[in-house]
């Protein structure tokens, strides 16, 4: 039986950014987060990972938005308070996402912080100018300009004690400075840190604070004192921090040793959650567990915010690279990951027995494992450069091997926890590694090319040790000339193809031995793959075309244009009938290699579509590209099949039933079922019977018709209108439903457009009708003046 070819795939989910950078908020109940995601604010739902409000677009049309540069969620959660580039602060109700309030900050620069009061009813504005306004949120009024700060804020906080009436705020002059917000006065001035302030805390009783900064220190002050009480060196550049509540608890570490204490949990260049008692200057705890990979740049950062869920007892830790690691504060497991923004998205490959598992390479030296069902992400740590490859061996769905910029490659394998560990790595080649190809038929081997112009293939150990074996090359070969920009093994692992940078593709066997050159291609040559089932190989490349070539011959049987620029990816399904093609243009296309027709063209992202994966029984694509999206695909070939066989039954059974209503001339009942079918011309066929019995009865018929069905007759009447056969039906229906027009009983979607399409030709048929009068008046008057002269003779 021959196997039915697919026709359409349909987007059933889309994963995109929400998180690129810059503030982050969590809400009381610990439900959402508020992510900055470019020029907008969205609200994540933490269980669901969807977004389920969006604030900065302005709601009234406009097709630009304007730029967010920083917010802020009030603390009763009710209000979200933005700064714009425009230079304005809007106010947001957070329940429905819109704008209750807008007004010009009226700083000389750009607002860079923002801070609610304890009571949310007064809001600082921090700029790049170096002053803070403090808004009265009743009457939309600035009450006070602060003045005394030097560059760009860091720091914008209210004293939690609403009755001291102290704001603190530190900029790019490194010291902090509180101020009277009655008043508008400088208060204090605490010098210490000799590098920006990154955060600043308040103990419970409001005597005492805590502030880091990018010097590697912490210090804690009292606020009636310009002096530090107290400096600990943490030997780390602290980006975030948060007050520990009075009571809590972390693991390995018992409070009662320390009965006077103030701690802090900090974290910043070296990725890992740590509390100190910054009272006793100890350090209390370092986490173990950290998903987050040190920074490799001197002063650079690899958490950006460390989030206290008090509610909850949860953290969330917010890693450079825009990943949210929730953990649960009492035990420090890692509950939940959460990718804010994946960068570019360079290859996918499904994985696990049931394929319930996606492996996701990104612009990122960790690897990404996606859980299908709720897109629940882990981060898989081994690489130290970004992750260029993924290929999975079909003979044992759990294994995959990965490459990258580190010039290794790596075997990993799914257990039965969900959990992903590197069984082998390699490091033989001496430039990037961009592209692999497993063995078809069993686990022994893989294949790999790289910026070195090398082709390799690997042998993978049949058992492996605990620790990561070191895997072994069995043979190389410079291969190409230029980039190598891929790699596939064929299914009976007989024939290893490579396309490069060269414009060609080339062809070799187990051992490395060249078996030939398919020439053809004007540009580079992006992907090789070779049919299930066929003697041939398909080859992509960057002159927009796919070819079809015979491996026994080396010829080219036949080239597929569709594509507007680079075909980055292909792939064979149903059985070597199909091809599936990716590209620059941000298409997916699907191909009948029989017909050379392009069966299906989706556009469902935004820039080059680097990555193209399909699961084993062909029902589920994922698509992932420059634009950060993952987008899943289902086949709805069968069911759209089975909609077409079933529409078809069920016109036939109306046909048959029009039909026998016309022969029983039952035609008011016709007359339904036709306009129900939207057919014009049994309608116009209708409309000429019925009026064999006068223009009354047609009248009386159109009066058993609802006003839906008048509408559908009027838009058959324009289209009769346009005949000069068929007018007089139209024209006595827009007679008779005229007044219904007029009076308002019938509502005509577009009347205007209705007029102007029927209205010249009612005019063109309103002058044939004069003319011909015009004719036949005189030919009466012809005939009437030669029947005297007759009579004469």
């Amino acid at each position: 039986m021959a196997m039915s070819l697919k026709e359409i795939y349909e987007k059933t989910s889309e994963h995109e950014a929400f998180y690129t950078g810059g503030e982050i908020q969590w809400t009381k109940d610990g439900a959402n987060f508020l992510c900055q995601c470019d020029d907008l604010i969205k609200v994540i739902d933490i269980n669901t990972v969807r977004n389920t409000n969006t604030f900065g677009s302005s709601g009234d049309g406009d097709e630009e938005t304007d730029p967010i540069y920083t917010f802020q969620l009030s603390h009763n959660n009710d209000t979200v308070v933005s700064a714009h580039k425009s230079g304005l602060i809007k106010l947001w109700d957070f329940a429905t996402g819109l704008v209750q309030k807008t007004w010009r900050a009226g700083h000389k620069g750009s607002v860079a912080k923002l801070a609610y009061d304890v009571n949310d009813t007064n809001i600082a504005s921090g700029s790049s100018d170096g002053n803070i306004r403090l808004w009265d949120l009743v009457h939309y009024t600035c009450t006070s300009s602060l003045k005394g700060s030097l560059g760009v804020f860091s720091v914008l906080k209210y004293h939690p004690d609403s009755l001291k009436n102290l704001i603190f705020g530190a900029a790019d002059d490194t010291k902090i400075r509180s101020w009277d917000t009655k008043t508008g006065k400088e208060k204090m001035l605490y010098s210490g840190h000799f590098s920006k302030v990154t955060s600043i805390q308040f103990t419970s009783d409001g005597d005492y604070m805590v502030s880091s900064g990018r010097d590697r220190v912490l210090i804690l002050w009292k606020l009636t004192e310009s002096k530090s009480l107290r400096v600990i060196p943490v030997y780390e550049c602290i980006e975030t921090m948060f007050l520990l509540p009075l009571s809590f608890k972390v693991p390995n570490f018992n409070k009662k040793l320390d009965t006077e204490g103030i701690y802090v949990a900090c974290a910043g260049e070296k990725g890992t959650v740590k509390v100190w008692n910054v009272a006793m200057s100890r350090l209390m705890f370092e986490q173990t567990n950290s998903l987050v990979s040190p920074t490799s740049e001197e002063g650079g950062l690899a958490i950006t915010h460390l989030l206290f869920n008090e509610a909850r007892n949860i953290l969330s830790v917010v890693s450079v690279d825009h990943n949210i690691i929730i953990y649960d504060l009492e035990t420090f497991n890692c509950m939940k990951q959460i990718t804010g923004f994946s960068d570019e998205i360079l290859d996918i490959v499904f994985i696990g027995n049931e394929e319930d598992h996606v492996v996701v390479a990104t612009n990122s030296q960790d690897l990404k494992l996606y859980q299908l069902d709720n897109m629940n992400c882990k981060l898989i740590k081994g690489h130290t450069d970004i992750v260029l490859a993924l290929a999975k061996f079909p003979t044992n769905k759990e294994m995959f091997v990965s490459s990258g910029k580190d010039n290794s490659v790596r075997i990993w394998k799914l257990n039965v926890c969900g959990d992903i560990t590197c069984l082998g790595v390699g490091k033989r080649h001496t430039g990037s590694v961009g592209a692999l190809s497993t063995s078809q038929t069993t686990c022994s081997y893989f294949a790999s090319v790289s910026q070195d112009n090398c082709l390799k293939v690997w042998s993978v150990p049949k058992d492996f040790n605990d620790t990561e074996s070191t895997l072994i090359s069995s043979h190389t070969e410079l291969a190409h000339n230029m980039d190598i920009n891929c790699v596939a093994i064929s299914p009976n692992d007989k024939i290893i193809g490579t396309g490069s940078q060269d414009k060609t593709a080339k062809l070799w066997t187990e051992d490395l031995t060249m078996l030939g050159i398919l020439k053809g291609h004007r540009r580079g040559v992006w992907c090789v793959k070779f049919s299930p089932v066929d003697q041939v190989v398909l080859t992509s490349s960057a002159d927009s075309s796919i070819k079809l070539w015979s491996i026994a011959d080396l010829s080219c049987l036949k080239t597929f244009e569709g594509h507007e620029s680079s075909v980055l990816k292909i792939e064979f399904i149903s059985k070597g009938q199909q091809i599936l093609s990716t590209g620059a243009d941000g298409l997916l296309k699907l191909w009948n290699i029989k017909t050379s027709e392009c069966k299906m063209s989706l556009d469902n992202h935004d820039g080059k579509v680097w990555s193209l994966a399909v699961n084993l029984n062909e029902s589920i694509i994922i698509t992932g590209g420059s634009d950060s999206k993952l987008v899943l695909l289902r086949d709805v070939s069968a069911e759209k099949r089975d909609k077409m066989i079933r529409e078809r039954e069920e016109l036939i059974l109306q046909e048959q039933e029009l039909l026998n209503l016309l022969h029983d001339k039952k035609l008011v009942k016709a007359l339904k079922l036709a306009l129900r079918m939207e057919r014009p011309f049994h309608v116009l066929k209708i409309v000429n019977e019925v009026l064999k019995f006068g223009t009354e009865k047609l009248s009386q018929t159109l009066k058993e018709i609802n006003n839906t069905q008048k509408e559908t007759l009027l838009r058959f009447a324009a289209e009769w209108n346009t005949n000069t056969k068929n007018c007089q039906a139209a024209q006595l229906v827009f007679n008779i439903l005229a007044p219904e027009i007029i009076s308002g009983n019938l509502q005509v979607p577009s009347l205007s457009r209705f007029i102007e399409g029927a209205l010249p030709y009612t005019e063109r048929h309103f002058e044939r009708l004069t003319n011909l009068l015009q004719d036949l008046n005189f030919i009466s008057y012809t005939v009437n003046c030669m029947q005297p002269h007759s009579i004469r003779n």
